[in-house]
């Protein structure tokens, strides 16, 4: 073990999975958040454990080339991005690094069928989702998003990766919260039941350009609430929906199940492809639809649908890649437990006019075998699951119907090393597997893959 407050000199030699760097000492692990491979820094110990020990960085000696200035101002603070001292194309290279790792040594696959990531032509304001979170800081307001894994709020009055209108949006907010004194909900850190507003969540459809805001509270009337809406109708043409959704629980999900439309709809609408959709305040919807789209049609491509096919769509969600892959399947089934989604996903199919589809509410592993039993024998299975991955009894559920394709879209690289190792068990083999980066300056990386039935 290393000592603890003591400061060593250490060469980067890779990135851990969270991207932070990691040294070695007589191969002993050192995790240096902020560091990058090939760099020569001095770190000071501050956590040491029997098999590894976390570092802080204290100096940079050599840096990589890769190294850059990060733009955003908060983001040695904001939990938010992880990546952003590295260039695009270093974000891009660890992510190819860490699915291939993933697959190599989890999936015991070739390295050779990773694709290298599909990235954005422009990695900023690809957010069309923020959710806000607000607290009385030592009796100061504060607005912005947490400080990594803490509950402590960085007061803050831009988002790079959020959309430019977010900022204007809670500018607005803010001033109005300081001239009325609206107190919030939350003061340092725990449930103030004398304040008000907990969040706020900020929807915008990017083809639409609409507009959706929505103010979470505890359970009180909105005073000086047509002062907010004056204000922000003035400022956004594009204003669609005010919506105030109520939590009155001490817990840490946002969005409560009451919602009441303040002023405007209920929704908005955006596409993905030539598709619409209504998007509500507990919609769920990518955050970043320019690269949804590609992941999308990248899904649609490895179905290689001819019109004849029938499809099961595991976790479908909303019914987004159901829809897409209903306009060259015979009929797609959609499944998902959670019922409100079924039901956006059947007003989602009506409103795009889509006839061949059928969506179930319940779990993936329980709805497709019985499915099967009754006799819908599918030619392509798509999975979208959690980031926890598949359930084993659905993935043994696609052995024993075998289908000619499984398309697995996956948010973890981890757990779908490990359900590719599975399906291969099963009877299938893995062929392409394409990263999409869906959130560029994180962590964070979306893949999806294409397995055959082997003969």
């Amino acid at each position: 073990m290393l000592e603890k407050n003591k400061e060593y000199i250490v060469k980067i030699d890779s990135l851990g999975y969270e991207g932070e760097g990691v040294a070695k000492i007589d191969r002993y692990p050192i995790f240096i958040p902020g560091a990058l491979k090939d760099e020569t820094v001095k770190i000071e110990i501050i956590k040491s454990k029997k098999n590894y020990a976390f570092g802080r960085l204290l100096e940079i000696i050599e840096k990589s080339n890769e190294r850059t200035s990060a733009e955003c101002t908060n983001y040695e603070k904001c939990g938010g991005c992880t990546l952003m001292h590295s260039n695009y194309d270093g974000q891009l290279e660890f992510k190819y690094n860490r699915v291939k790792d993933c697959i190599e040594r989890i999936g015991g696959l070739s390295g050779e069928i990773v694709k290298y990531p599909i990235g954005m032509k422009i990695p900023f304001r690809y957010r069309n989702k923020g959710i806000y979170s607000i607290g009385l800081i030592d009796n100061e307001l504060s607005i912005g998003f947490f400080s990594e894994k803490t509950h402590e709020i960085i007061n803050m009055n831009s988002c790079l990766i959020q959309d430019e209108d977010s900022d204007k949006i809670i500018e607005i907010i803010r001033k109005w919260m300081r001239k009325y004194s609206i107190i919030p909900a939350k003061k340092d850190g725990s449930l103030y039941e004398q304040g008000l507003i907990r969040n706020v969540m900020i929807r915008k459809g990017f083809k639409t350009n609409e507009v959706m805001i929505v103010l979470v509270t505890l359970n009180k009337e909105i005073p000086y609430k047509e002062e907010l809406i004056n204000d922000l109708r003035n400022n956004f043409e594009n204003l669609k929906s005010i919506v105030q959704n109520i939590n009155p629980k001490d817990t840490s999900l946002v969005l409560g199940d009451k919602s009441i439309t303040l002023w405007g709809q209920d929704y908005i609408s955006d596409y993905i492809g030539q598709y619409k959709f209504n998007i509500s305040p507990l919609s769920f919807f990518q955050v970043n639809p320019i690269q949804t789209e590609i992941l999308y049609s990248k899904a649609l491509e490895y179905a290689n649908l001819s019109g004849n096919e029938i499809v099961f769509d595991a976790y479908c969600g909303t019914g987004t890649i159901t829809l897409f892959l209903s306009q060259k399947a015979k009929k797609v089934f959609g499944v998902e437990i959670v019922e409100q989604a079924i039901e956006n996903a059947v007003i989602n199919a009506k409103i795009n006019e889509i006839t061949n589809s059928e969506f179930y509410v319940g779990k993936s592993e329980e709805v497709i075998p019985q499915l099967i039993k009754e006799g819908i024998k599918p030619q392509v299975v798509v999975v979208d699951p959690p980031r926890k991955g598949c359930d084993t009894r659905l993935l043994d559920a696609i052995g024993e119907a075998k289908p000619e394709r499984v398309v697995y879209v996956s948010c973890d690289p981890g757990t779908l090393a490990r359900d590719l190792k599975y399906l291969e068990g099963v009877g299938y083999k893995t062929v392409e597997v394409q990263p999409v980066d869906m959130f560029p300056m994180t962590k964070h990386v979306e893949t999806v893959v294409l397995l055959v039935k082997q003969l």
